[in-house]
């Protein structure tokens, strides 16, 4: 680290892999710390509780276990210290380079730049306004790390000043131009550079371990402060190098190729960049979620309104549920506020499971307790189911969008945004998953179905796709099974008589009078086509798809709305006949379902 003020001569010399090996250097004791604690913990206490039973043996387990949290607090502050350190020669990199593009122009164009950063600039031969030859002297510059207001020469207001008693305008020297940019230049990296040092000299000045040698709460507490202190300094360093703009293939192949040392800076110092990555393996993402979820938390339980608190009470919910313990056992993939919330469940390793499934639900999903309840247990249940037709099977729910409240779900917007992200998942996880040709179905429920649909019409379909289950489809935007891109025998539709859902007409039909007063009016009505609001229905014969049997469910209740049967599809307790079908496609076995004939 520098002092006092920083020079461009410094920020010209500076030796940025100094920094970068200073930092290997913090790694190698962060990892000796590691394997001494490991030693502590395995060799020698969980020996002495094994052999010995007695006070003198309890005080000594009680002095190991004093010098394990010292070898953590070491491993875990020399690896922050690592981290800023590589931090800060990732960030000085761009001002480093450039100045010197700005001292390479300056010597190009017979410019000088003097030790203050002033630049002199010689004399040349100008034509005035009249067409006379003039020469405009040289002179001196000096940089400003903000944009010039006004060209240099020039006088307040812009105005060019005049010789006395010359009656044309002075002529302007160019070389003068050049020498403000290159001074300016010069400037703007030197400030660059100074308010970067400044922020990782706070930050490491800040990682100091208490005297003496007991490693208190408080000591460890205060570990959670530095890792948000290097975290605020070197999010950018950290950040800029994870390959957003590349494939999810390519993600997962830079993952793979990162040093564990590296891998554990994301994990430990910025879980949030790392745990929504699509390409990124499920045990990274889910530990990087799981660190990620009380700081959100945390987040939200400072706001005062009343989204954050919805949004909070499903977020503890999360948490209560990930710290029980989950058969199949649960994979947090992703998780945040954004918008109505987004929350990514997988029941089961996606990664080493054959059969894999994700399901997109629909109308009014949002991260509030309902989802966690209802929607999260649809997942589990077709994981539970799936997985007596084949172990080797994964669900997972994927609230990646914003599904529609009930004023937007007439607009196919929701689907359009939410398609290529669930695109992006699926190929990640086609990715991810270790096995050599996995079956990966995909589900959409309500108008989950649709953005299911939009998703399958888009360039190359869905990635990695086998199987495509609609389930209370209000219509998926084409009017053939063949056309979401699996064939047409791959495309299999539940649709209970008494769902509402499945029986609304489409625009044209509905603004000719059919009436959508109440539920039931909307399934006894007759529709003038097999069409529904978004399409073909995917029940009919038309659409082609494979109808599979569910159970008609209650009766669609005028007063009361009447979506009971709309909700049932993935319950065994309510629809076994439903989930089970469900199951069967899921764990690869679609010869085992019992069909429906068509509307």
């Amino acid at each position: 680290m520098t002092t006092g003020t920083l020079t461009w001569h410094q920020l010209r010399d500076l030796k940025l892999s100094e920094f970068e090996q200073a930092g290997d250097a913090w790694h190698q004791v962060s990892g000796r710390s590691d394997s001494d604690r490991v030693r502590v913990d395995r060799a020698m206490s969980a020996k002495l509780r094994e052999t010995q039973e007695s006070e003198s043996a309890t005080a000594a387990v009680g002095r190991l276990q004093r010098l394990s949290r010292n070898f953590s607090y070491m491993h875990a502050e020399c690896g922050l210290v690592r981290t800023a350190l590589n931090g800060l020669a990732g960030d000085l990199a761009e001002p480093q380079r450039q100045l010197k593009h700005a001292l390479a122009d300056a010597a190009a164009q017979n410019l000088t730049v003097h030790e203050d950063g002033s630049v002199s600039y010689p004399a040349a031969e100008v034509a005035d306004l009249t067409g006379a030859k003039k020469e405009a002297p040289g002179g001196m510059v000096k940089g400003s790390s903000r944009l010039p207001l006004e060209p240099p020469g020039f006088g307040p207001n812009g105005q060019s000043p005049v010789y006395p008693g010359y009656s044309g305008f002075k002529p302007l020297n160019p070389n003068a131009l050049k020498a403000q940019d290159v001074a300016d230049r010069v400037a703007r990296a030197v400030r660059s550079a100074s308010e970067i040092d400044a922020r990782y000299a706070k930050t490491l000045n800040g990682l100091k371990a208490e005297k003496g040698l007991d490693v208190t709460k408080a000591t460890l507490k205060d570990v959670a402060g530095d890792t948000a202190d290097v975290r605020s300094a070197a999010g950018r360093y950290l950040r800029d190098h994870v390959p957003m703009d590349k494939t999810p293939a390519e993600r997962r192949a830079w993952w793979d190729a990162l040093p564990e040392e590296q891998r554990r800076e994301y994990l430990d110092i910025a879980p949030d960049l790392i745990g929504a990555v699509d390409g990124i393996p499920a045990v990274a993402r889910d530990e990087a979620n799981r660190r990620y979820l009380p700081l959100l938390i945390d987040e939200l339980g400072r706001k005062d309104d009343g989204d954050s608190a919805t949004k909070l009470d499903a977020l503890r919910m999360i948490r209560d549920k990930l710290n029980k313990p989950s058969d199949p056992p649960m994979f947090l993939l992703g998780i945040g506020d954004e918008g109505n919330g987004r929350a990514i469940v997988a029941y089961g390793n996606p990664d080493t499971s054959k059969n894999v499934s994700a399901y997109v639900p629909g109308l009014a999903t949002t991260l509030d307790k309902e989802f966690v309840k209802d929607t999260m247990k649809r997942a589990k249940d077709t994981a539970v189911g799936a997985r007596d037709v084949d172990p080797s099977s994964a669900a997972i729910v994927w609230l990646g969008y914003d599904a529609p409240n009930f004023a937007q779900v007439v607009s196919t917007s929701n689907a359009e945004k939410g398609a290529p992200a669930y695109n992006a998942f699926m190929a990640g996880l086609e990715a991810t998953n270790q096995n050599k040709d996995p079956h990966l179905t995909a589900i959409g429920h309500s108008y989950g179905s649709l953005t299911v649909g939009t998703a399958a019409r888009q360039s190359g379909g869905i990635p990695g796709v086998d199987d495509i289950v609609l389930l209370g489809s209000p219509g998926v935007g084409v009017d053939r099974a063949e056309d979401l891109g699996v064939g047409r025998g791959h495309v299999f539709v539940g649709a209970a008589d008494n769902d509402p859902v499945t029986h609304l007409p489409k625009p044209a039909e509905a603004l000719a009078g059919l009436p959508l007063t109440g539920t039931t009016a909307a399934v006894v009505a007759p529709r003038l086509t097999d069409h529904l609001y978004f399409g073909q229905d995917p029940a009919s014969e038309g659409f082609g798809a494979r109808r599979f049997r569910v159970d008609d469910g209650p009766a669609p209740a005028l007063e009361l709305g009447g979506f009971d049967a709309h909700s049932q599809y993935f319950t065994p307790e309510l629809d076994p006949e439903s989930a089970n079908n469900i199951a069967q496609i899921v764990g690869g076995a679609p010869e085992n379902i019992t069909t429906e004939e068509y509307r």
